[in-house]
Formats: structure tokens, C-alpha cells, sequence
């Protein structure tokens, strides 16, 4: 298949242009910044731009949409809906005008709200932010964009946090707040986080090409879910640290994070700390997959041993003597 990935030069997007191309696709990528892993088959472009991406598309078996605001600092908040709706939009337009059949589109797990134990497919949904609200009406807009064709496909996947090598997020975060000695759990660390590895939704995603005419939609989490505590003695066991510092109290890390935000907004600087992200560590972050599992998936790679390839490939120098 000719498979142009739209927001294909970040972190998700360049392994999943790998896999594409070790499976023998033909692949096109369009972003707006560009691509140390694939400069030869990436094109500056910008989702939202109808024209641009309808002569992207000319000639394409499929579309796989990357493209997204997804931090939790994005000001103004109108940056959510401009990219995540108002791109949806764009590339719906352009995939019906190009006649592409087959759209893949990789949401998230955001849109179930926190603090509920493994949400289903089939739960209601409440995102507690604008990414995961934008992300949902992103969702519709391609579900539209699918119901006015019964033959065109979409592959919708709901990824929890994503994790792996070459990436800065909430996982690479916290081993460099455990490697640094000054990482301080906070809450008793029994709170259970799902997560996934780059290479395993790569795969997935890559699989989604063969799905049939409908809509289709797919949490993705590799197991087992790791409680907190579970997740940092792991980083702190690959990174040789040993820390004695007692829990801070939940409520503590709220109000810690709080004042980081004023901070942040008086100085109009990121902080590594806000009381957004105090609450989705504290949170129970999983999600259920009996749909995945029953699709007969297999992932490529163990949670366990991901997590440890990856602490290794971005802290060589910190990683214990095997």
C-alpha cells in the first residue's frame, strides 16, 4: 500500500514509518517540522490545510493521522481545537476529495476522564481536559467522514502513555526525576498506571491497514499494569538509585503543584510540576483491553523488558553493571 502518516516526524510517528517500510508499504510523511529518521520521504505540511493535504493524499491507499497538540502546558487552549477538530476536519475533506478508503487515527485514553479502573470501548466518555475533549470530537468528525461510505475503513486506537526510546514524556520524565536522586513519590504509590511501548503500538497501528470496511476502535495498554511503586523501584533498580525519602501526602502535592502553576503563569515559564500533572501521577490511569486481546494481537516486545531497554538507551552512562 502507498501509506502517507500525517504528523509522522515525532516520537510515535517516526517508528511507525520503520515498521511501515519493513513491512514493505509505501510511505509519505507530512508535518510541519522536519524529519531526522525519514528526511527523504517527508514533506513540510500542515494538517488543517485542506489543499495541502488533498494533494498529499492524491494517489494514497490509506492515511494514518499523528498530527496533534497534546501537551499539558498548550496556551492559548484554542491550539487543542485548531489541531486535533479543525485538522480532523481538513483530513476528512481530503481523504473524500482524494478517495482514500482507509483512514487510521490514533486518539487516547484521555477521553475516559481519570481515576476509572480499566474503562472499556463501550463506557461512557469524560475527558477531564482539552486534549482528551479535542481528541473526542476528532473522533466523530472521522466517524462522520466513515459512515458516508460503507466501503471506507477507520481504525480509531486509544493509547494510554506511550513510552520509549527517544522520547521526552511522562515515563523518560520520571526516570530522569529517579536518576537525579531527588524524585519523591507522592501518595503511597499504589495507584496502577497503564502504558505502552512505542514499538508494540507501532505494530498495531501498522496492522490496522488490513481491518475491513466500518469503524473500528481499540484501546491500547500492554500488560500487566504496573502500580507506581512497581514502576519507579524498577527505574530505580536499572539506574542503580536507592532512595529513602518518605512520601509526600497527596493533598501536599496538590497544593505544590497549585503554586506551581501561579508561578508559572507569573514568570510565563513552564514548570516541570503542575497540579494537573500531580493528579494524573496520583490517579489510577487504566484501561480495560479485552479488545485488543481478543483481536489476537501479539506485541513485540514485554513491558518489563521495553521499560528496561529503554531506561538503558537514554541513560547508558547511569545503567548498572548487568
Amino acid at each position: 500500500m502507498k501509506v502517507v502518516v500525517v504528523g509522522g516526524s515525532g516520537f510515535i510517528g517516526t517508528r511507525l514509518l520503520t515498521e511501515l517500510q519493513e513491512r514493505g508499504h509505501e510511505v509519505a510523511n507530512v508535518d510541519l517540522v522536519p524529519s531526522a529518521a525519514h528526511p527523504a520521504v517527508t514533506a513540510l505540511g500542515d494538517v488543517r490545510d485542506e489543499a495541502a493535504m488533498t494533494a498529499a493524499l492524491t494517489g494514497a491507499d490509506a492515511v494514518v493521522n499523528l498530527a496533534a497538540e497534546h501537551r499539558d502546558d498548550v496556551r492559548p487552549l484554542s491550539r487543542y481545537a485548531s489541531t486535533n477538530v479543525d485538522g480532523a476536519r481538513a483530513l476528512a475533506a481530503a481523504a473524500s476529495a482524494a478517495g482514500v478508503p482507509r483512514v487510521l487515527f490514533t486518539s487516547t485514553v484521555a477521553v475516559y476522564g481519570l481515576g476509572r479502573p480499566r474503562p472499556t470501548e463501550d463506557d461512557p466518555t469524560l475527558p477531564f481536559n482539552e486534549y482528551g475533549r479535542t481528541k473526542l470530537a476528532a473522533e466523530e468528525v472521522l466517524r462522520g467522514w466513515a459512515a458516508q461510505d460503507p466501503a471506507r475503513s477507520l481504525f480509531v486506537v486509544r493509547p494510554c502513555v506511550v513510552f520509549g526510546e527517544g522520547n521526552r514524556g511522562n515515563v523518560w520524565t520520571l526516570a530522569t526525576q529517579v536518576a537525579s536522586g531527588r524524585f519523591l513519590m507522592i501518595g503511597d504509590g499504589s495507584n496502577r498506571k497503564s502504558m505502552a511501548y512505542v514499538g508494540n503500538v507501532a505494530a498495531f497501528l501498522a496492522g490496522g491497514l488490513d481491518a475491513g470496511p466500518g469503524t473500528h476502535l481499540t484501546n491500547y495498554a500492554d500488560r500487566p499494569d504496573l502500580t507506581t511503586r512497581q514502576l519507579t523501584d524498577l527505574l530505580q533498580d536499572e539506574l542503580g538509585v536507592t532512595s529513602r525519602r518518605r512520601p509526600l501526602p497527596v493533598r501536599a502535592g496538590l497544593v505544590a503543584g497549585a503554586a506551581a502553576d501561579v508561578v508559572a503563569r507569573v514568570t510565563r515559564r513552564p514548570l516541570p510540576v503542575s497540579r494537573v500533572r500531580v493528579e494524573k501521577f496520583v490517579a489510577e490511569t487504566t484501561v480495560g483491553t479485552a479488545r485488543l486481546e481478543a483481536s489476537g494481537f501479539a506485541p513485540p516486545y514485554a513491558l518489563e523488558d521495553a521499560l528496561r531497554r529503554t531506561v538503558r538507551a537514554e541513560f547508558p552512562e547511569r545503567v548498572r553493571p548487568a
